[in-house]
């Protein structure tokens, strides 16, 4: 019977997984579908799949589409305004002719800030500003997006916060961790350089290869520089490098607060005193709306909702004029209506998340032995478990397809639990934790059931599919460099 319902399970994914890759299905069918049928192949029952799954699961990243929501509506009120129209227009005539180290400089700046930040809130306050310079210099759509994605990604594989699960569960030490991240780093920054000149190539931009070349090795060594100095440093400077710059973060902080104050009461007195603001023009105090919801959440820790409420608020006073409060009013029921496929999406993914991991505590007294869908695919695992170079680096680069779609190798998905299965079998905890930063990649830049995905090909008016053929061939090859890596470390 077990075996029945592997072959199932592994068909149905396999034909719902092709059929969103060849566009034949969308994945608003799809991903609810999958999510009801998986657990009933899985031996749950009908009304745990209705209730737990498909009811509960719909709520599941109700953080995540609600976050998505608020930011749309922030997105449409610049729209509106003039104040995205200006800041292109202002960034296209202060970027020069040079789109390549533009887009390079972006990328950069995005992973810097992802290797602190995390959650959809983050990415669409940062996406509100970056989104906008980089379509100001001519780079594609698609090319935004892929350019976002990656660099997300980038910052993701330094973010310490996601390290928690290689020493709690696996028992590596940040000496085990931080090198092989490293790494990963480097390969990824590496594809992103070769994704950017070929993207770019393919956008109708005429390269100077030369220069290309000069200046990606002036960025790879820098980065490599600066840090490699900080890994060689004595702890004791480490120790007082990071007292002091805690120190200047606190003066700073104090200080963004006072100009924060100070740019909302200008925009007050431009309210009551019009004749001291540009009568045709958008005010300067203005383009700092897309920065305000960014720093209350980096700087000063804010609720996302919360920051972007104030950005919103800040927004009209910024851009106050006679009629603004039904500008305002239409951006709040627009923005709404341009993110809900965005948020629809989110519901099957929610769904789909359910129908694999479990919906929490609720299945708990039902299924006391665990869910059964990740008690079916245990034995499936351990039977393919790799244990030398060749056959580490084969199984796992030639599934590393699995990761989409939260499949097998999705740590959104089912990742996490096979985790626990490959530890017990006796595969070395490194070469578990090469596996999930390689194929990660895949994961983390091109699945489209990713709510980051889904959120910023609704904000580039692009086909989350499209993406996904974009830039899987880019993140297929980094993901077996890094399994190459990987096995020659850790096996």
């Amino acid at each position: 019977m077990e075996t029945i319902q592997i072959i199932a399970f592994i068909s149905l994914f396999l034909i719902m997984a092709l059929s969103m890759f060849f566009r034949k299905i969308p994945a608003l069918i799809a991903l609810p579908v999958m999510a009801f049928l998986i657990p009933l192949i899985g031996g749950v029952s009908l009304t745990d799949t209705v209730q737990l799954v498909i009811g509960q699961g719909a709520l599941k990243l109700h953080n995540a589409y609600t976050v998505a929501l608020f930011g749309s509506m922030l997105s449409i009120l610049l729209q509106k305004t003039r104040v995205a129209e200006q800041l292109i227009k202002k960034g296209a005539e202060l970027s020069g002719d040079n789109p390549w180290i533009i887009a390079v400089i972006m990328l950069t700046l995005i992973a810097l800030l992802f290797t602190t930040l995390g959650g959809l809130g983050a990415i669409i306050m940062v996406a509100t500003v970056a989104l906008p310079i980089l379509s100001s210099v001519g780079v594609g759509p698609i090319t935004v997006v892929g350019i976002f994605l990656i660099g997300l990604s980038m910052g993701g594989i330094l973010n310490a916060g996601n390290w928690a699960v290689y020493v709690d569960v696996m028992g590596l030490t940040l000496t085990h961790i931080r090198p092989f991240a490293l790494i990963m780093f480097g390969l990824t920054y590496l594809m992103a350089l070769s994704y950017i000149t070929i993207q770019l190539y393919r956008d109708g931009h005429d390269l100077k290869i030369r220069r290309i070349i000069i200046s990606s090795v002036l960025f790879i060594f820098g980065i490599i520089s600066l840090a490699g100095f900080y890994q060689l440093l004595n702890p004791v400077y480490q120790d007082y490098i990071q007292f002091v710059f805690m120190r200047l973060s606190q003066i700073f902080k104090y200080i963004l607060g006072i100009f924060i104050g100070i740019l909302f009461l200008l925009n007050l007195f431009h309210i009551f005193f019009p004749r001291y603001r540009p009568a045709n023009e958008v005010s300067w105090t203005a383009y700092v709306t897309p920065l305000i919801p960014l720093l209350l959440i980096l700087i000063f820790s804010m609720n996302f909702i919360a920051a972007f409420i104030c950005g919103l608020v800040y927004g009209f006073l910024a851009t106050y004029r006679k009629g603004s409060l039904n500008l305002l009013i239409q951006a709040v029921l627009e923005g709404g209506a341009v993110v809900m496929p965005a948020v629809i999406l989110m519901f099957g993914i929610g769904m789909l998340l359910n129908a694999i991991m479990g919906p929490g505590v609720s299945w708990q007294t039902t299924h006391p032995d665990g869910w059964p869908v990740l008690n079916l695919l245990r034995p499936l695992m351990i039977k393919i478990i790799p244990h030398n170079f060749l056959s580490y680096v084969i199984i796992f680069g030639l599934a590393a397809p699995l990761a989409l779609y939260r499949g097998p190798l999705n740590v959104w998905g089912m990742g996490y639990g096979l985790t626990a299965v490959f530890l017990a079998s006796g595969m070395n905890p490194g070469a578990i934790m090469g596996l999930l930063m390689a194929v990660g990649q895949v994961q983390g830049i091109s699945d489209p059931t990713n709510t980051q995905n889904v959120w910023l090909a609704n904000e580039m008016q692009q086909d989350v599919q499209r993406v996904l053929w974009n830039t899987i061939p880019y993140t297929w090859a980094v993901a077996v460099v890094g399994l190459i890596a990987a096995a020659i470390i850790f096996l």
